[in-house]
Formats: C-alpha cells, structure tokens, sequence
C-alpha cells in the first residue's frame, strides 16, 4: 500500500470526524471504513503517480473506478468484502461533493459486485431451549453458570446483541420489564423482558460475589472486571460441541433465533424490526427468507407427494 498524499489523508480524517460526531457511528464500523478509503485512496494515489490531490479525487472517472475493483478482484477480495469496500467509498463521496460542490456521479453510479447474501442461520426451539439448560455446565463456578444461563437467556429472550447485552450495567440485576437499549448508531428501542429472563437474572445477581451498582458491569469476569465477548464465544463453542450443534451456534444465533421463532409465531415484520433495532425494513425482512425456507423442509419431510 503506497503513501496517502497529506491533502487526501485530511480529507479522510474530516470524513471519519464528521462519522462520529454527527451520525453516532459505531467505533468499529468507523475503523471498517478507515481501513477501506485508506486502501482505495492508495491505490488511486498510485494511479496519479502519488499526486493525489482533492481536484483529483474530484475528478475520477468511471474507468478509475472499474480500475480499483479489477485491483480488488485480483488481491482476491470477495465480492460481499468489495460491495462493503464500494459502499463506504460512495459514502464518503456523497459527503465530499456536497462539501465540495461537485458532480460525484462516476463514483456514485459505480455498481456494486453482486453476491448471494447470507440468510441468518437460527437455532431450533429445542436447541435453544438445550443451549441454556447446558451451558451453566461449562464452569465450576456455581455463580458462572449461573452467570452464563442468565446472559444466553438474555440474548435470546429479548434479542440482544452480545455487545449491548456486555454493556449493560449492575444496576439491571433488578430487571425491569421492559430495556432502554442503545444499539448500533445510537439508535434507542425499548425492548420488553419476560419473566424467565428476569428470574435468570435475579439468580445470578444473589450468587455473584462482586458489586453490582451503576458503576459497575452487570456480566463479570471471573477475576472481575467487565466480561468479555471473547469468553462468550468460548463458552458457546463448548457448549456446541456438547450438544452436536453446527459451528454457525454463535451468541449472535440467538438474536437470529428471537427474531425467527417470533416470525414463526405470527409476529409482524415492523414489530420485530423494532426489537432488534434494525435501521432498514429490509434487514429484517431476510427472516422470512429463513422462515420459508423452513417450511418447505417441512413440508418436503412430510407431504407424501413431496
């Protein structure tokens, strides 16, 4: 990767800048896109000889354009990484030329690589159901099991992701019934807690031997401190490979599962892309995909004229 001319590298610098203080973007999402306009800005740098200017970012061409994707292709990037990689890019030409004041349209009309998309991948009620009765089993801790059951009975019961569940504080050990939940982009949803939930949770906070306050986690580490996603997944893994479960069993299966088993039981798509804070419909809208895709195993399984 060669060097980002100065005038580029502070144009990327205001673009993150404005990222984070004006659309509450994730830290994640925003290295996402660090590392992908840096590699762009790179190669384009290479394309004018390293005189990468704004009035020659101002000018790209369609054929610069197809230019880098051949380039991405042949690094081998795959065509759901290059699509992200092209999104971010457009993103931030959106902004520059409203800054800027110019016409963007080679870069904006640039088409995106297409690729099948990945259905989420769910477990079943009883696996769900096995999950948490099985992973209290994975420490010798009492208070770790119990600690374990009420997370994966959190995830799944109300749909969380593993970070907004880790980053909820001691103070939630008297569950409320319904959660506050700020998600990804600082979206805000309120999310309702059923009872099973709020027992599990009750239960791990009389055998935890640290405070649990507003100042502190509500999920410890063992030793103390704020538990880490990385255990989670550890945990999960374990408790996969005990049950015969697919790799695909994640902490994150569980929001899937949520949102499918509601779907399954009537649940209108609103609703649940309420729950789950999706910013767009149609993130939410790849469950039915699941959900029909279950049903026609069911019934190939079970018509006999199937």
């Amino acid at each position: 990767m060669s060097a980002i001319p100065p005038a580029a590298s502070a144009l990327l610098d205001d673009w993150l800048a404005n990222k984070r203080a004006l659309q509450a973007v994730a830290d994640n999402t925003i290295t996402a896109y660090q590392t992908d306009l840096l590699a762009f800005l790179s190669f384009m740098s290479t394309r004018f000889d390293g005189s990468l200017g704004t009035s020659a970012l101002k000018r790209l061409t369609l054929q610069d354009m197809r230019a880098w994707l051949a380039h991405e292709r042949s690094r081998g990037i795959s065509p759901r990484s290059l699509a992200r990689e092209l999104s971010a890019v457009k993103s931030f030409y959106n902004w520059f030329s409203e800054r800027e004041g110019f016409d963007a349209t080679p870069v904006l009309s640039t088409r995106a690589p297409k690729f099948h998309k990945k259905l989420p991948r769910p477990v079943d009620i009883p696996a769900a159901r096995a999950i948490i009765e099985c992973v209290e089993l994975q420490s010798t801790k009492q208070w770790v099991g119990l600690r374990d059951v009420a997370l994966v009975t959190l995830l799944y019961g109300c749909g969380l992701r593993i970070s907004e569940a880790l980053a909820l504080t001691g103070d939630m050990a008297d569950m409320p019934a319904t959660l506050r939940i700020i998600g990804k982009g600082n979206k805000e949803r309120i999310v309702p807690v059923l009872p099973t939930t709020q027992h599990a949770i009750a239960n791990y906070a009389k055998a935890c031997p640290y405070e649990l306050s507003a100042k502190t986690p509500l999920f410890y580490a063992v030793r103390g401190g704020p538990l880490k996603a990385r255990t989670v997944q550890d945990t999960m893994a374990k408790t996969r490979m005990q049950l015969g479960l697919p790799s695909s069993v994640t902490p994150h299966a569980l929001r899937h599962s949520f949102a499918t088993h509601l779907l399954s039981a009537g649940g209108d798509l609103r609703s649940i892309q309420e729950l789950l804070g999706h910013a767009s419909l149609s993130t939410t809208q790849n469950y039915t995909a699941v959900d029909t895709a279950r049903l026609m195993q069911v019934y190939e399984k079970t018509h006999p004229r199937a």
